[in-house]
């Protein structure tokens, strides 16, 4: 099992797919892909709600009948007003007299406008307002607008479930992808940029998913139940008031074109910024040791005023929808008020049809606006989608074969057959390199800086797959082998520690979960951590963060080699992993090694080269070549690279010698 996140050394990190190289304190980095278009990803998330269809098509019922019912509203209401009228009107006129008289009467005196009025009101001379009537209308327009809150709520409550499930599976979707990708991938992606997809780009989804269902859904519904009902009340009016959406979506649409381009950019700086922050925060400490404070904050303001261009540009043309909908939707209020005042003076519509044409007017306007003023959100959600889609795209590891082998029994032969393998197609590594490891044996791996050590190491893990040869571990080729199979058989040490937020206890289990108390105790004895854990006031329930703050780098080192002890692995690797612990612990530790490595293969990259003289096989690399093998006393024999690199380490160092020893 891996005692450590694995990764390649940064000399030896080369441009990889999907993301580029280059990346320092203060460099740049890509932050993505091309975007996709608009439209494939938003029907792409909508595929994601299938698994929700009756939850779906239950909020879309409760919608229909929550809008319908407050549609047909301000129609009741209508006829309370024409109530009223009718009773105020009837009550000033003679009890003895007709309609139809009443309105002779007034043609009588050329009040020709009042009698076309008179025409379509349903009044009753000398009689007043009808309460009991009112009482009715009233009643039947509260019990409507309550029952369409009841669906409203019904709806609410349903889309949050929606959403909320369809969210909690694209986060473990992408949970599980970023658990299959292949450790390229994160060789080229910077942290920040990929915790801002899984984050702040999936809660933007969510929260857009969230506003723009609910409302995108009423607003249509309401603009056709609401012109149903304007076209019932007065056709000639309907069409009218019907010019305006497509005027208004027109608009919308020539913004939303220059404005999608915008939100993608806004989404892919932050996610760079976020780089940019954590990669100063994790390495504060050097900024401060070099005064790069200025560096740093040069480099965070340019970054930062490119997110405020692009969301200031995303933010202001999207602003500029709601406004023009307002616009044209209080130009089309004043012309139905207008054209309404002379149809009730012409006595075609009644003054409570007219009312409710008008309320029915501002409720359709409304609508178009909601839809307009969410398309910033969108937008914004559609772009943040892409980003979460570019991820889950992402090439994953292979596909394990069906008919994966494993050794009948684990020993932990190694052998490297003719293995060549490149980063790039251009840029070979790791060239034509052969070599076999007998159980037992320790094998150190020595050269200069980018000379491949660490590469060899992770081929063994299959963290890579071969460009040609082929790795065996006694006698079953590596690559036909389960991943799981191969890992579980290694225990890895890296030169960076990782130690998780948890207690001390937690961190050493973490090589095998099903571990006891006195197995961890064993282990951390045995590779001394039990010797500094007794002085902490918590013991081995101290609480140490992802960083290890409480612990120095010496002891978190400790425990992450406590851990790979205890995982009980068949082969061991060690990638400089005593380069952060003192000399004194180091030759402690080395003995506790040595009893580790009866029966198994080690791995050992090492720094120091006093550390691996006992070592059954040195291997000598460089530019990717294995130049030398054998044991130290035969390495010195030969008097070649090896012997140059001990000699530059314990006789001093020589000016001409450009080869040394590093990871």
């Amino acid at each position: 099992m891996s005692a450590a996140p694995p990764t390649m050394k940064k000399t030896e990190r080369v441009q990889v797919e999907g993301g580029g190289h280059g990346r320092g304190p203060f460099g740049s980095g890509m932050v993505g892909q091309k975007a996709l278009s608009f439209g494939p990803s938003l029907r792409r998330l909508a595929g994601r709600l299938r698994p929700e269809r009756p939850k779906v098509i239950a909020l879309f019922i409760a919608g229909v009948t929550s809008v319908a019912l407050a549609a047909v509203g301000p129609k009741v209401l209508g006829r309370a007003t024409d109530t009223i009228f009718a009773g105020v009107i009837g009550k000033s006129m003679p009890a003895s007299a007709t309609k139809e008289q009443v309105i002779d009467a007034a043609r009588g005196r050329g009040d020709e406008q009042v009698a076309d009025m008179l025409t379509g009101v349903d009044l009753i001379p000398g009689q007043g307002i009808d309460f009991g009537s009112l009482r009715a209308i009233l009643l039947t327009a509260l019990a409507l607008y309550v029952a369409s809150a009841i669906f409203q709520f019904v709806q609410s409550y349903l889309l949050n479930d929606v959403v909320q499930n369809t969210m909690l599976r694209l986060r473990a979707e992408v949970e599980d992808k970023v658990n299959s990708l292949p450790l390229r991938y994160f060789d080229g992606q910077p942290r920040g940029e990929l915790l801002s997809r899984v984050t702040n780009d999936i809660d933007n989804v969510a929260q857009s998913m969230q506003q723009t269902m609910s409302q995108l859904l009423n607003s249509v519904l309401t603009v056709i139940f609401v012109f149903g009902m304007m076209f019932w009340i007065s056709p000639t009016l309907g069409l009218i008031a019907l010019v305006t959406i497509p005027l208004t979506m027109l608009l919308a649409a020539a913004v939303m074109k220059r404005s999608q381009s915008k939100f993608i950019a806004q989404w892919r700086h932050t996610g760079a910024l976020n780089a940019r922050i954590e990669e100063a925060y994790t390495g504060h400490a050097l900024v401060k040791v070099f005064g790069r404070q200025h560096e740093v904050q040069e480099s965070f303001e340019v970054e930062n005023d490119e997110l405020y261009e692009s969301s200031f540009g995303a933010q202001f043309l999207s602003g500029l929808i709601m406004p023009i909908a307002m616009f044209i939707g209080n130009l089309n209020y004043v012309i139905i008020a207008v054209l309404g005042g002379l149809r009730v003076a012409s006595g075609t519509l009644s003054l409570g049809d007219v009312q409710a044409f008008i309320q029915y007017s501002r409720q359709f306007t409304r609508p178009v606006t909601q839809i307009a003023s969410m398309v910033n959100l969108l937008q914004s959600g559609v772009a943040s989608v892409e980003r979460v889609f570019e991820l889950l795209d992402a090439e994953s590891e292979p596909a394990e074969t069906a008919s994966a082998e494993r050794p009948t029994a684990t020993h932990g032969r190694v052998a490297f057959e003719n293995v060549s393998f490149r980063y790039l197609e251009d840029q070979l590594l790791i060239e034509n390199v052969s070599f076999h490891v007998d159980p037992g044996q320790t094998v150190a791996i020595v050269g200069p800086t980018g000379a491949g050590k660490t590469t060899l190491v992770n081929l063994i893990m299959r963290f890579y797959d071969l460009d040609s040869g082929r790795i065996t571990l006694d006698g079953v080729d590596i690559a036909s082998m389960a991943r799981h199979d191969l890992r579980s058989q290694t225990g890895m040490v890296l030169q960076d520690t990782w130690l998780f937020e948890g207690s001390i206890r937690d961190n050493i289990r973490y090589g095998r979960l099903d571990a006891t108390a006195d197995e961890i105790r064993s282990a951390a004895q045995a590779t001394y951590v039990d010797r500094f854990v007794g002085a902490l006031p918590e013991g081995y329930d101290t609480v140490i963060d992802n960083e290890g703050g409480t612990v120095s780098a010496g002891e978190k080192q400790l425990i992450t080699i406590a851990r790979a002890f205890l995982a009980d692995p068949a082969l061991l690797i060690l990638d400089e992993a005593t380069s952060s612990v003192d000399t004194r612990t180091e030759v402690l530790v080395q003995h506790a090694m040595s009893a580790l490595r009866a029966d198994r293969t080690s791995f050992v990259i090492a720094h120091r080269l006093s550390t691996i003289r006992d070592a059954d096989l040195i291997l000598v690399m460089e530019d990717g070549r294995i130049v030398e093998q054998g044991n130290h006393g035969e390495l010195l024999e030969l008097g070649g690279a090896y012997a140059r690199l001990y000699e530059s380490q314990f006789s001093g160092p020589d000016p001409r010698e450009s080869v040394h020893v590093g990871g």
